[in-house]
């Protein structure tokens, strides 16, 4: 270091970049622009880590739900034609595929499963429903079913009677100790035609999963129920199955196919919601593009400020300049300027972002309140309520993208206050 030269980032630079930060309007409304610059990159970097926070939020929920209520692989078997010629995909060895299927390492768990389209019906109600026989043993595994959001009843007595989403109980009006009625239009032929089948069940227990479609549609009957109801004695339609990392479900696959036969079919968790979760991924990415331009858009009004900045301090830079201050000092003095701004305005921002985000429900709640409810249509989006999840990666990333752009769009007016001729800034003073 030469003699005379100062270190970078002298105490005396902030000081004067303090003294110029905090200019009063009189002296050229510079303080204005602060509080306009200031205010857009907190606003900026809030709506950024909220954006990230709640398709987070969503994701999560979204397949947190999928997987806690569905199964991860549907295990089923092509038609087969029978000596009749009728047409069949029904399992009749279903104990002893699920017994290989757990098998599997990496496999929690292999239910038989039959399946119909019904309606349920309670005095003057009618809803069409799905039911799902399956033992009592298997029910109890899922979690989404016996760890619910709210339940009623007691998921004990499965075998007493039937288990209900809440969506179903709601449009029935029905709770638990209610008998309701199942109706099937695949009844038994006679020779007027075919008669629906028709059977009463008590509703033992009620859920609450989280997903709309599933609440609004799903029952849950015991097995040897359904099998009779359905006139499938002895056989399954399918085979549920669970794993224990869902995310690497495609490498078991190969297993899955080998233990359950040759006329085995797979049917995986990310074929049933895949192109959703795709069309998720580009929104993230868009959103996170638009909001970027945002924080971008807020970090210029930084230049418009210091550009006045620059304009109004012209004389004292001059007069820096002639007493001994250099170019890098100058340039370091209105670069701390801007990055002090800039820098502020992404702390505040990220202090609010992450109080919405973690308070996001009561906030939501009041604004639904407000609007007279409607807001969230869960029919449209699937699940309850907007949820909201801070990833430590989307606010680091939300900090580095906003210091990166203000810090960055500060030198440019830095540089032209550096230089700056202190002859042409006093010649008129």
């Amino acid at each position: 270091m030469s003699k005379g030269a100062t270190a970078p980032f002298a105490r005396f630079e902030f000081m004067i970049a303090w003294r110029y930060i905090r200019a009063r309007r009189a002296e050229g409304g510079v303080s204005v622009m602060t509080w306009i610059s200031l205010i857009g990159v907190s606003l900026a970097v809030f709506a950024l880590i909220v954006t990230l926070a709640v398709r987070s939020g969503f994701r999560a929920e979204f397949v947190d739900t999928i997987l806690g209520s569905n199964a991860h692989v549907t295990v089923y078997q092509s038609i087969e034609v029978d000596e009749n010629g009728r047409t069949s995909r029904a399992i009749s060895d279903y104990d002893t595929m699920a017994a290989a299927l757990r098998e599997i390492p990496g496999v929690t768990r292999a239910a038989p499963l039959v399946k119909g389209q019904v309606m349920a019906n309670f005095q003057n109600s009618n809803n069409g429903v799905e039911v799902y026989g399956i033992s009592a043993s298997d029910l109890v595994t899922i979690p989404r079913i016996v760890e619910p959001i709210s339940s009623l009843g007691d998921i004990a007595n499965f075998g007493e009677g039937i288990a209900i989403g809440s969506g179903v109980a709601r449009e029935l009006g029905v709770t638990v100790g209610d008998k309701i009625r199942i109706i099937s239009p695949n009844g038994t032929r006679t020779a007027f035609g075919t008669s629906p089948r028709v059977s009463a069940y008590e509703v033992a227990y009620i859920f609450t999963a989280g997903r709309w479609d599933i609440d609004r549609t799903r029952i849950y009957m015991p097995m040897d129920q359904a099998q009779l109801f359905f006139n499938k004695d002895g056989v399954a339609d399918e085979i549920e199955v669970m794993v224990d990392d869902p995310d690497a479900v495609d490498t078991l696959i190969p297993q899955i196919v080998a233990a359950a036969g040759d006329r085995a079919l797979v049917w995986t968790w990310r074929d049933a919601s895949g192109s959703f979760l795709r069309a998720l991924t580009v929104e993230d990415n868009v959103m996170f593009v638009i909001m970027s331009i945002l924080v971008l858009i807020a970090s210029l009004n930084i230049i418009s400020g210091l550009v006045m900045l620059v304009r109004n301090k012209g004389r004292d830079i001059g007069i820096l300049r002639t007493m001994g201050l250099t170019e890098g000092s100058i340039l370091r003095i209105f670069f701390i300027c801007g990055a002090g701004i800039g820098t502020l305005g992404t702390v505040l921002g990220l202090i609010a972002g992450c109080l919405f985000a973690i308070y996001i429900d009561p906030i939501f709640s009041f604004v639904n309140y407000v609007a007279g409810g409607g807001v969230w249509d869960p029919s449209i989006r699937g699940i309850y309520s907007l949820p909201a999840k801070l990833e430590l990666d989307d606010v680091l990333s939300s900090i580095a993208l906003s210091l990166g752009l203000s810090w960055t769009v500060t030198i440019f007016p830095a540089r032209r206050a550096a230089r700056m001729n202190p002859v042409e800034a006093l010649r008129y003073e």
